[in-house]
Parts: C-alpha cells; structure tokens; sequence
C-alpha cells in the first residue's frame, strides 16, 4: 500500500542587506551626478557614448577609457507605468519607468518620467509619445545616486 508523502508549507519573508562597491567606472558616473552632469563612456573601436558609463564596450569588448559629458535631454523611447504595489518595490505608484535615448549617446537610459498626470493610464498614454524630447529634473540635494536625478520630464 502506497502512501501519498505530504509536505508543509509555510510563508515566510527574506531580507538580505547587501552593499555594493562601485568600482572605478560607476563611482565617477556617480560622482559626476553629484555636480549635475552626465557622463558616458565612449568606446575607442566603434565610436559609441554608453550611459550609464561602463568600463568595457558590450559590442567590441574593449575597455572604454575615454569620459564624455553627455546631454541631459533626450528622447523617449519606451515606457511602462505601474500603477500596483509588489514585493520589493522602491517606489510607490503609481510611476512610469522610461527608456530615453540621450542625445549623441548609443544606448537607451532607463530612469523615471515625471511632471506629468500620473492618475491613470490613459492619462500617461495621452501625455506621452514615442520620440518625444525629455529633460533632466535634479534633486536639490544630491548624493551620488541614480535617483539624484529625480525624473526626467517632457520638453515644453
């Protein structure tokens, strides 16, 4: 006679601290935030402006070592709004994530749009367009953080 194994099943929540170096690429990124500019790095082989700033080329696998200060305008590209809670969230909604293309850089920045009506999808969908120009919106106080800029919004 076969008996069926029955297991126990509980709910529990993790939290794991953890701090994160820098190293010398993102903590010069970082620092520059602090002083309102962008920098990219620019790759010596195919010419391109990443941002956030990396130490190697993706596509060429070659260091990058040439700093460029790049635009703090751009163009939307995509976006996503989120309008509900979930395990982990930094942010609470609702919010729109965005991937903007800055200006004479190679690669999309993933960062916050704000300054719009944020109440309802169709009030985002109605405000924003693929190719429209954004801009940088700062903190006042800034740390050497992503979030030091606070959120780009649309060019008016």
């Amino acid at each position: 006679m076969s008996q069926a194994k029955e297991y126990r099943i509980f709910e529990t929540e993790v939290w794991l601290p953890y701090r994160v170096a820098y190293g010398e690429t993102w903590t010069r990124f970082f620092e520059g935030m602090k002083e309102q500019k962008l920098y990219g790095t620019q790759c010596r082989k195919c010419g391109r402006v990443l941002v956030p700033a990396r130490s190697f080329c993706p596509r060429c696998f070659v260091d990058t070592s040439d700093w460029v200060e790049v635009s703090q305008t751009g163009n939307l590209q995509a976006f996503c709004y989120t309008n509900y809670r979930y395990y982990g969230q930094a942010l609470d909604p609702p919010y729109v994530t965005a991937l903007i293309r800055l200006d004479r850089t190679e690669v999309d920045f993933v960062h916050l749009i704000g300054g719009i009506d944020l109440t309802s999808v169709e009030a985002v969908s109605s405000r924003l367009a693929k190719g429209m120009r954004l801009h940088a919106v700062w903190e006042k106080v800034r740390q050497g953080h992503i979030l030091d800029i606070k959120h780009f919004e649309p060019v008016e």
